[in-house]
């Protein structure tokens, strides 16, 4: 199940109340080393060199845990109390050119500056351009604000293998170059956690089960008809890519509006798809149960072609799920829709900070506020918030009167992705996917739980293509959408 994304304290608290019903520290350690071992075997293979830095404190004990797991690999301790005595042994073990190293010197305990001697081994550890496995943080870096306990200066991780549950710091901003990729080594030992958080970490296990097993007398009808609202001049491509990732979610039926300028280039390229020419009268069919409107509307002048009149009756009329991406965000209107219609938005920083009037930097700097910001402007919809470890939420629920709880709504981080996602298509793809699985119907119960698959979903895929290959292409991940367990 998800976690709760925690700070320092609550950390502690954790462990203490774990302390208290016997379990020991010894056999947690035990089973944070067997988990630091899966990944580093992950990372390596057998025979290649891994080097362990093992600081004095807890996290140098789970360092150190690792090493009778590693039984394949040619395994070197450097414990380091004194860096300026251990920095010739690191340089010489740095020259073998280890596979990988695992950083255990510092935990989340670190609460001063480092001093020089600290310093000018992380730096030579990062100079050193070999991969590095942090062990619950990168030592130096504070995991309640994600800033290096002295400027600039904390080890710079390929990834990050944080104990138990996400500290605050490491989804910050400032923290993403040195925590690298982050993953959760949770059932170590410890109780159940205690703690709640308005921001939860996304767990594959989430989506056990899910989508349901169809039923056996299932037929077109029962899953669902997609309408798409998509494609311009010199834009055809993105309608393609959302019709065919649509596609990967088995809606019963798909059928793309589409500009008369691009309609034959578009309908050549789809064949079990429907392809129709959209008009400023356009009417939906009856059958339809979902609707995706932005994919490649974004030729010059389109305005005039297509109304954003369209986008803003289909938000605020429409009874059906709707999606709204790309350059159609900017059309959509301010305040509330159909009472418990599903809304959902997919912005990147860029669209975000034009929704929000204010700058990239500005949304990147608070994501959390960003979404919720987003979400309450436009009627509490769902805002999938996408970028390095994408957001998915809203901003409150709704009290039967209509106006907002005070409690805001839980916001969940997604885990899967890499930055190979970063291609041109890649959100049409998303977009596409997660309106393919809203056509139907049956999924509908906890529509919040269907957006947040979709995305780990078109992030998993892309994870399973860059384990298998370094030269995929967005066309490759329609092939891969939905395969990820």
């Amino acid at each position: 199940m998800s976690l709760p994304v925690i700070n320092i304290a609550q950390m502690r608290e954790w462990e203490r109340a774990t302390w208290e019903t016997g379990q020991t520290e010894a056999e947690v350690i035990h089973r944070v080393g067997g988990k630091i071992a899966q990944h580093a075997l992950q990372l390596t293979r057998p025979g290649d060199a891994i080097l362990i830095l093992a600081g004095k404190g807890h996290n140098g004990d789970d360092a150190r845990a690792t090493r009778e797991f590693l039984t394949d690999r040619r395994v070197e301790t450097l414990d380091v109390i004194a860096p300026e005595s251990k920095l010739p042994e690191l340089e010489q073990a740095l020259s073998q050119k280890p596979a990988l190293i695992i950083d255990g010197l510092f935990g989340i305990g670190l609460d001063r500056p480092l001093t020089d001697d600290w310093k000018k081994f992380i730096e030579t550890v990062n100079r050193s351009g070999i991969p590095v496995l942090a062990v619950d943080v990168p030592s130096g870096l504070n995991a309640d604000t994600g800033d290096p306990a002295s400027p600039g200066v904390a080890i710079e991780a390929a990834v990050t293998l944080t104990i138990n549950a996400p500290k605050t710091g490491l989804l910050a901003q400032n923290a993403w170059p040195f925590v690298g990729r982050l993953e959760v080594a949770d059932d170590v030992g410890l109780v159940p956690c205690p703690h709640t958080s308005g921001l939860n970490w996304t767990q594959a296990d989430d989506f056990k089960n899910f989508p349901p097993r169809r039923p056996v007398a299932g037929h077109k009808g029962t899953f669902g008809h997609l309408a798409i609202i998509a494609g311009s001049f010199g834009f055809h491509g993105a309608a393609v890519l959302a019709v065919r990732a649509a596609q990967r979610a088995q809606p019963g039926l798909v059928t793309l509006f589409t500009q008369e300028s691009v309609y034959h280039v578009v309908a050549a390229q789809l064949q079990a798809a429907m392809v129709n020419l959209w008009t400023p009268d356009l009417k939906l069919p009856d059958t339809v149960s979902a609707i995706l409107v932005g994919s490649g509307l974004a030729a010059p002048g389109l305005a005039e072609v297509m109304s954003p009149t369209t986008t803003r009756r289909i938000w605020r009329d429409s009874v059906l799920p709707v999606v709204v991406d790309a350059s159609a965000l900017d059309w959509l209107p301010r305040g509330p829709s159909v009472k418990n219609a599903i809304r959902i938005v997919t912005p990147h920083p860029g669209e975000a900070a034009r929704l929000l009037n204010m700058t990239n930097q500005q949304v990147q700097a608070n994501r959390p506020k960003a979404l919720r910001e987003i979400s309450r402007r436009y009627g509490n919809c769902w805002v999938v918030l996408k970028g390095h470890q994408t957001l998915v939420g809203r901003s409150a629920g709704l009290r039967t009167n209509g106006a907002s709880s005070p409690q805001d709504g839980e916001l969940f981080v997604n885990p899967s992705g890499n930055p190979h996602l970063a291609q041109g298509g890649s959100g049409d793809v998303l977009a596409g996917y997660l309106a393919g699985l809203l056509a139907q119907r049956p999924l509908l119960a906890d529509a919040g739980k269907l957006i947040r698959f979709a995305v780990w979903q078109h992030g998993a895929a892309a994870d399973q293509l860059q384990a298998a290959r370094a030269n995929w292409v967005i066309e490759d991940l329609l092939g891969e959408l939905g395969n990820a367990r």
